[in-house]
């Protein structure tokens, strides 16, 4: 799944994550197509909290750079290199005094 941020809410407060360099990232997440009886079903994955996320949560989603997006979708690099923490600097950490407004939603 494509995103440019991450809003995380702790203690009350809501925190945005974006990538230092400004450029888009994806999350790595798992997908089962509808079968008889069950609905079409995804899963963002999580890893451990990087340094930039860990005075904020526990665990993280699984992001990928753009670069490595097609590495996720074609399973052409083991899950294991894929599905690590970012190194610490990856993201901008930004709180909010108040909700910020959705002025766009972008897919």
């Amino acid at each position: 799944m494509p995103a440019s941020e991450l809003l995380h809410r702790t203690n009350g407060e809501l925190f945005s994550f974006t990538r230092a360099d400004g450029d888009w990232f994806y999350f790595a997440a798992v997908w089962r197509p509808a079968r008889e009886g069950w609905p079409e079903a995804y899963a963002i994955l999580t890893t451990p909290a990087n340094g930039d996320a860990a005075p904020y949560m526990e665990r993280q989603m699984a992001v990928l750079s753009r670069d490595r997006r097609m590495d996720w979708l074609d399973a052409s690099v083991p899950v294991a290199e894929l599905l690590r923490p970012p190194p610490s600097g990856t993201f901008r950490v930004k709180r909010f005094d108040s909700q910020p407004p959705q002025t766009v939603l972008a897919f």
